[in-house]
């Protein structure tokens, strides 16, 4: 199963821009169930609250953009490390900052599927 790295950093890409765009269908096939999302405030969300957010319109995503991402190729799973640039409306206030995310994947019975999320802001 090596040989995974590029294809989940573009799957990866994909999501993120998937946010940006609230396409739920991209987002519920390609995030697990048993997701664990920390955002860079250290609150936490699982797949169901972090669509959830979403669809409700108390987080939304503007602007999604990664760089320097790199990965590391376990087999089964992926583990990416880079940055993000992000734009998001979160309770109504419009906020914009850098992160250093740790982010995994897994491949769920032919599916790659982002198991969890760990982000840090950069220094403004």
């Amino acid at each position: 199963m090596a040989g995974n790295a590029d294809a989940i950093i573009e799957l990866d890409r994909q999501r993120m821009t998937a946010m940006a765009e609230k396409n739920i269908d991209f987002l519920t096939k390609h995030i697990c169930k048993g997701l664990i999302y920390t955002h860079s405030s250290a609150r936490m969300d699982t797949k169901a609250s972090l669509i959830e957010n979403m669809q409700n319109g108390s987080t939304v995503y503007t602007s999604v953009v990664p760089s320097g991402v790199v990965a590391q190729d376990l087999g089964n799973a992926v583990v990416l490390t880079g940055e993000a640039q992000i734009s998001v409306m979160a309770g109504g206030k419009p906020n914009s900052f850098g992160v250093r995310f740790t982010d995994v994947y897994e491949n769920q019975n032919g599916t790659w599927r982002m198991v969890t999320w760990q982000s840090t802001k950069l220094p403004a």
